[in-house]
């Protein structure tokens, strides 16, 4: 793995590290024809594309009773592992509703009230690895905004892995789809024989599903659109760089295209940390994986001159998963704004977060974290302000209403107002 002075990095270097992409502009015509066959030939459409693509003949699309049965086959450890990560991210996401409130403002009665969506789909990942974790991530969240029906599609399989069937069980999926890809997110964008229409799509997946939602995102709501996953490491001298080097190849092992970065003040802490992720790495199953990510352009050790530098870079980075290992770690978190989820302290892996300590792992890639935040209860619910004013109240704010509404011209507006205190 490289290791380069983040004063060193050049124009293409750094272009390569901040201006990172889903990958969605080189599919995006194929993707578009897919969307619009499964929008004008339903299921059809949806079993042809699942053998030209997954090499399955569908018979039902949908198995909700598969997943039921694959939750009571499982054994029981696996069983136990699925249900506790199921009840942590539901705690933490039950501290997240939103209570209605109203309060007065001198004779303005305002408030808000909030209530979830009432249909979401869920992609729950397949391909070269199984996720029940992101079966997990994207459903509990939705019921637990009170969504009413919640259905998850998942690619097709000569077998699915039951681990994903019986996490979208345990986690409260009301149906599940076999399919996948961007037949799958055009068929719940838009509705087949088999698959109900839903209102949001959320959840990761490869290019051609990150193209389907950019595509459907004009008739449903999506979450963002999220390309390979991401971390970056800022650690001092107090790291283990075995432990920082732990998550680097763990990060690595979810996709060629992975990116993965640590960034430290210390240069032997650098050399360090890049002959251990090279050494782990060859003890990895998946360690082709691991090193195409691993030789990518945006990736890499990199030792700054000094941590507000490594602060500097990471900020620019925004990266989806950020772990901070360091003597005053607060201090440095409190210094960067732009970060999915965040990691502190030298006893607390990604891979906690992935799985089971409650937070969610469906996060923003790309920069995204500068805009917005990852899954969560508010992604599955919308607002509404409420508000009564009494007479007087009206009439205090009457010259300000009436002013700005004949200066923009609107005399109507300001004659709703006059209207009613000319009346006694």
């Amino acid at each position: 793995m490289r290791v380069s002075a983040v004063a060193d990095l050049g124009p293409d270097e750094r272009s390569a590290l901040f201006e990172r992409d889903a990958g969605v502009a080189a599919v995006r015509d194929d993707v578009r024809e897919i969307v619009d066959r499964v929008r004008e030939e339903g299921d059809v459409a949806v079993r042809n594309f699942c053998e030209e693509f997954d090499g399955v003949q569908v018979g039902s699309l949908e198995i909700t009773d598969e997943a039921e049965r694959a939750y009571e086959a499982i054994d029981d450890e696996l069983r136990e592992a699925i249900e506790t990560a199921v009840e942590n991210v539901r705690e933490f996401h039950e501290a997240q509703v939103p209570e209605d409130w109203r309060e007065t403002f001198d004779g303005r009665e305002l408030g808000r009230r909030f209530r979830p969506i009432e249909r979401v789909g869920v992609y729950a990942p397949g391909g070269t690895a199984a996720y029940p974790s992101s079966a997990i991530m994207g459903v509990v969240p939705a019921k637990v905004a009170g969504v009413e029906q919640v259905a998850v599609a998942t690619p097709p399989a000569d077998e699915i892995n039951p681990a994903t069937l019986a996490a979208i069980h345990a986690a409260g999926a009301d149906a599940v789809y076999s399919v996948g890809g961007a037949q799958a997110v055009g068929a719940l964008a838009y509705g087949t024989e088999s698959i109900n229409r839903v209102q949001k799509i959320v959840g990761p997946g490869n290019r051609w599903v990150t193209a389907a939602k950019a595509e459907v995102r004009s008739d449903v709501e999506i979450d963002f659109l999220a390309g390979p996953s991401e971390i970056v490491v800022v650690a001092d001298d107090t790291a283990d760089p075995e432990h920082v080097a732990s998550d680097l190849v763990a990060q690595a092992e979810h996709d060629e295209n992975a990116s993965v970065v640590a960034v430290t003040d210390d240069e032997a802490l650098a050399d360090a940390i890049a002959e251990a992720v090279d050494r782990q790495a060859a003890d990895r199953e998946r360690e082709d994986v691991i090193r195409a990510a691993l030789d990518s352009e945006a990736s890499g050790v990199f030792h700054a001159r000094s941590m507000s530098e490594a602060i500097m870079f990471t900020e620019a980075y925004a990266p989806e998963h950020l772990s901070i290992v360091a003597d005053d770690d607060e201090a440095i978190l409190d210094r960067i704004d732009s970060a999915g989820s965040v990691f502190l302290g030298p006893y607390t892996p990604v891979a906690a977060g992935d799985y089971a300590s409650g937070t969610n792992h469906v996060l923003p890639t790309g920069g995204g974290a500068k805009l917005t935040g990852g899954l969560s209860v508010d992604t599955f619910v919308r607002s509404t302000t409420v508000q009564r004013l009494d007479r007087d109240a009206l009439e205090s704010l009457g010259d300000t209403i009436t002013t700005l509404a004949d200066a923009e011209g609107l005399e109507a507006h300001a004659e709703s107002v006059r209207r009613r205190l000319r009346e006694e």
